[in-house]
């Protein structure tokens, strides 16, 4: 097990899998304990973190249930064989780990280590080791304490610190070049941190860069001067001074002279400011040296891939003059140098583009800093280059000295473009003659960088697979902007070169809608509004898929939007028909699917068996046949693709469109996926259902043969139990129609009945059709008892629906069917749901028939040993009771249901109960005792917010202040009848002018 705070605070089991830490607070605390391996840390320093502002009254409870929190997450994954240990110390907390748990304690041995060490390269061996524990800003999602706040800036400080020990490190092995773009991105983030600026000069004049190093001192002055109102300190003029006394390097003899600035910009050297402003001759000289003397000319717009770039020799070059005199502006450039190459044409502006302006403004955010290079991310045919391009036609005049743009084919029927050969394509952009064209791609690279320093250019590096292939064609200076585009994160290129990312989603449905319009024109959309919203759904909001459908349409014969709407919505026709010419989705998609890893690949084909939009690694697993570990890199690999999307912790979705591609993949002769992934649903609704309905028994027992999954879903509490039935109903309703249509009707029913907690909490939420299917299939398997809770269940929520007739004759023969199959709790469940119904929409002389229902109900689940259904039986008896005047008999009934209704019956249950007995003592003439039982249950409503619960027990208790008719009128008002009960459940029924009597409780087997 080990600890890491150089980034988000986590916790990693052995197995390598992060576990639930928790909520910031929780965090926040794990951490300072962590700060302080093996050290006391007392409440009060505990609060200081937690609470910025004053704490809470009960904040030690809360730190107690923090604490508490902690131990047994760590528990539970053997955190004692690991040697972590969380003690309380005298009024303190001491979390002991071994001495290499916390990335903390191993950054700063690995730190040490470096700079004992003589020895260069094993220094830097060390420091990029300990360099790589960090995954981010330290102490990320943790509160915005001081305490915290004080050590994350302690930690910054000793990271900044290590990668200066590293450039001082590659120095002394004579690598100024690799010390200097480590500096630069960090001098970058953080300009006004003079010692790292002097590094960085120091690094780029060792590494002839000493222009670079002087534009620095300048720019820092600058920044010191406008935002502190201060002037650079020693150490950083002494790294001025001593660029100054150093001679200029020679030039490679196959050095190329640097472009000078573009006409009409500003000089480079600031106006004096302070006395070591007033620079000698000799440093002017030596500053504009690094300029001069170059063509000036203004490259063109310029791309690597609209044409082919001429491979005939150029014209011998027109012989350059002797520098002239050093002067204030540079000279003016020769006029054959303009001739010595032939611009290539940037691509056209894209047409029919509309919409983005959210992605537009952050793309201009992203290339504001200095040598700003953005990465624009995301799925296949979901825009990249059509929003690229046309952000830089937007911004055409910010780049006078030219644009470039390079297809990397990253993902393309093509083959990826090799480093050398685009580099030697943008040599000859920058108008390097082929005579003087280096031989390595590493004096390319080289010569490349000298060219796009001091120019102000954009250069488009369109589709990227990886970070390596942009790392080389990235321009020098800070007058470049780069913009990538890629299907791939590149969270590499971000870590190395501080590149901006701007994800790319597909299309809100009216900005897909405006995009149609642009493309078939306004009037044809503005005709069919309604279908043009279904078509762009039914595209996912994926401009290709838009792009495509229009051109079907455009193509095609003549016909509505709603038409080609209606042929898309087959899911088995909708991709052939994104289909025109040589331009597909599915082929879009197969340039993706082909760079995954084998293990990437078998998950994505089986996520075409999936039911839902949403899923996790326990899903993913289930589904590819795999442990959830291996399912959880499958998943951040197609997330990493932008194949599926990341929403939450181990909590992806997919579209349509990539779901149906993933179906249509020649699979291999796996044909259990399907069966898998009811299997895994099966046993998490089980889960689900205990958490949901603590101390019920399970509606059904698993069928025969059911694969137990290698982990299933953990349910903390009653409330995530029940958001994941809400937030997963698509899923299980679509897994229940693949059920039905694969012949698996053992799992079709049980995954509609093991949804009952929803159900009857949201019963009137169109629930019918589902039980439908859940009734056929219980039918079709022949499972009498499963019949009969289905028709109890469809009953109970038809008659929710306003439907009694449907609802009775469901309820009439649900209990013979549980007679039928020899369950007696599923018979006496059913009893009390026709009982509860009649009640409702019956006559007043159909009362002696409920009466004797719930008296049968009552003796089958004595029988069976069931309390919860004893429990269930008195109170609705109790209610009967009540309404029927039959106080004494009902004062019976509620004590002895209050005398089973102990832990785990379900609390709400009890304040049900415990009202109707106070009612009943009430109305028999006890009030001492009845307001003692109903102060008890309002007390019990509250602490459990049980809304309902607590108003029914106030109102009786207000009725029993007031005395006389008041009393009896609130015991038994003839118009709200006795909650029903969906198959073992009691659920809230209000009829109206009536309060509700119970929430859902059991549903018992």
């Amino acid at each position: 097990m080990e600890f890491r705070l150089l980034g988000s605070v986590t916790v990693v089991a052995a197995d390598g899998r992060e576990l639930p830490a928790g909520s910031a607070k929780r965090r926040s605390l794990l951490a300072m304990l962590l700060l302080n391996p093996g050290a006391p840390v007392t409440v009060e320093r505990l609060t200081e973190t937690l609470w910025d502002e004053e704490p809470p009254r009960h904040s030690r409870t809360v730190i107690h249930n923090h604490v508490s929190g902690l131990r047994s997450l760590l528990t539970a994954h053997d955190a004692p064989a690991a040697g972590v240990e969380l003690v309380t110390d005298n009024g303190a907390y001491r979390l002991r780990t071994p001495d290499q748990a916390v990335d903390t304690v191993r950054f700063d041995r690995l730190v040490a280590r470096a700079r004992s060490l003589d020895d260069a390269a094993r220094a830097a061996a060390d420091l990029r080791e300990a360099l790589a524990l960090w995954r981010g800003p330290a102490l990320a999602g943790t509160t915005a304490g001081l305490p915290l706040q004080s050590a994350a800036r302690a930690l910054e400080e000793r990271r900044l610190a290590a990668v200066e020990d590293l450039a001082r490190a590659h120095g002394r092995l004579g690598d100024h070049c690799a010390a200097a773009g480590l500096l630069h991105t960090e001098a970058t983030a953080d300009p006004l941190r003079e010692p790292l600026v002097a590094h960085l000069m120091h690094a780029l004049g060792r590494a002839g860069r000493r222009s670079e190093a002087l534009d620095w001192f300048h720019r820092t002055r600058r920044a010191l001067a406008e935002e502190l109102g201060i002037d650079p300190g020693p150490e950083l003029t002494d790294a001025y001074a001593r660029l100054l006394r150093t001679d200029t390097p020679p030039s490679r003899p196959d050095a190329a002279p640097r472009p000078a600035l573009p006409p009409g910009r500003p000089d480079r050297v600031p106006p004096a400011r302070h006395p070591s402003d007033q620079e000698p001759p000799d440093r002017l000289a030596s500053d504009r040296q690094a300029f001069d003397p170059v063509p000036p000319t203004r490259v063109p717009t310029v791309g690597g891939l609209a044409s082919v770039p001429d491979q005939r020799p150029a014209p011998a070059p027109a012989p350059v003059p002797a520098p002239a005199p050093v002067t204030a502006r540079p000279p003016a450039a020769p006029a054959a140098t303009a001739a010595q190459h032939t611009p290539w044409p940037f691509p056209r502006r894209p047409r029919g583009f509309a919409g983005r302006e959210d992605e537009l403004a952050a793309l201009d955010r992203a290339t504001a800093a200095p040598g700003a290079v953005a990465l624009l991310t995301g799925g296949a045919g979901v825009g990249k280059t059509t929003l690229a391009l046309s952000w830089a036609h937007r911004r055409h005049q910010d780049f006078p000295d030219g644009r470039l743009f390079v297809d990397l084919c990253g993902h393309s029927p093509l083959p990826e473009r090799d480093t050398a050969a685009v580099l030697r394509e943008l040599l000859l952009a920058l108008g390097l003659p082929v005579e003087r064209m280096p031989a390595t791609a590493e004096a390319m690279g080289a010569r490349y960088r000298e060219l796009t320093a001091g120019r102000r250019m954009l250069i488009v590096l369109d589709n990227a697979r990886r970070s390596d292939q942009v790392r080389p064609l990235l321009p020098d200076g800070d007058d470049c902007v780069t913009l990538v585009t890629s299907r791939d994160r590149l969270g590499g290129l971000v870590a190395s070169d501080a590149a901006r990312p701007v994800p790319l989603a597909e299309l809100s449905s009216p900005q897909a809608v405006t995009l149609l319009a642009a493309t078939l024109g306004p009037d044809l959309v503005a005709a069919e509004p309604e279908a043009a919203a279904r078509l762009a759904d039914l595209c996912d909001g994926l401009p290709l898929a838009l792009r495509l459908a229009a051109a079907r349409l455009a193509t095609g014969p003549a016909r509505a939007l709603a038409a080609l709407a209606d042929e898309l919505a087959d899911e088995q026709d909708r991709l052939d028909l994104l289909d025109v010419e040589d331009t597909s989705v599915a082929a879009a998609l197969a340039l993706t699917v082909q760079h995954l890893g084998e293990p990437a690949r078998r998950t994505f084909r089986s996520l075409g068996a999936h039911t839902g939009a949403t899923l996790d690694s326990r899903t993913a697993a289930a589904l590819a046949g795999c442990r959830p570990d291996e399912a959880a890199a499958a998943l951040a690999q197609l997330a990493t693709a932008h194949l599926i999307v990341q929403i939450g912790r181990d909590a992806y979705t997919l579209h349509d469109l990539v779901r149906l591609y993933a179906r249509s993949l020649p699979g291999d002769t796996d044909t259990q996926v399907l069966p898998r992934l009811l299997d895994h649903l099966l046993n998490t609704l089980l889960t689900a259902c205990a958490a949901a309905e603590p101390g019920s028994e399970p509606c059904c027992a698993l069928p025969p043969g059911t694969r137990r999954p290698a982990e299933v879903r953990p349910f903390p509490d009653r409330a995530s139990a029940l958001a994941w039935y809400a937030a997963e109903r698509d899923t299980l309703r679509g897994a229940v129609e693949a059920a039905v249509a694969a012949g698996l009707h053992d799992r079709a029913w049980r995954l509609v009945l093991l949804q009952w907690p929803l159900i009857v909490w949201q019963v009137r939420d169109g629930w019918a059709p589902l039980l439908e299917h859940g009734l056929a299939a219980a039918e079709a398997d022949r499972d009498p008892g499963a019949q009969s809770r289905a028709r109890a269940l469809l009953g109970w929520v038809l008659l929710e629906e306003g439907r009694p007739d449907q609802a009775l004759d469901h309820l009439e023969r649900a209990p013979d069917l549980a007679a039928r199959a020899g369950d007696g709790c599923a018979q006496a469940v059913a009893l009390v749901n026709h009982a509860v119904a009649l009640a409702r929409h019956g006559d007043h002389a159909g009362r002696a028939r409920v009466h004797g229902l719930l008296l049968k109900a009552l003796s089958l689940a004595e029988r069976a040993g069931r309390a919860d259904l004893v429990g269930l039986a008195r109170q609705h008896l109790a209610h009967e009771c009540l309404a029927a005047g039959a106080h004494e008999e009902a004062a019976q009934h509620a004590a002895r249901g209050l005398a089973v209704a102990e832990p785990p019956f379900p609390v709400t249950r009890r304040v049900v109960l415990q009202t109707l007995y106070g009612r009943a003592l009430a109305a028999t003439g006890h009030p001492e005792e009845a307001a003692r039982h109903l102060g008890a249950a309002l007390r019990t409503a509250r602490a459990h917010q049980y809304g309902e619960g607590e108003a029914e027990a106030g109102a009786a208790l207000r009725a029993l202040s007031d005395g006389g008719a008041a009393v009896a009128g609130a015991v038994a008002p003839a118009v709200a009848p006795p909650a029903a009960v969906a198959p073992g459940t009691a659920v809230h029924a209000t009829a109206p002018g009536g309060p509700a009597y119970a929430r859902p409780s059991t549903y018992p087997r």
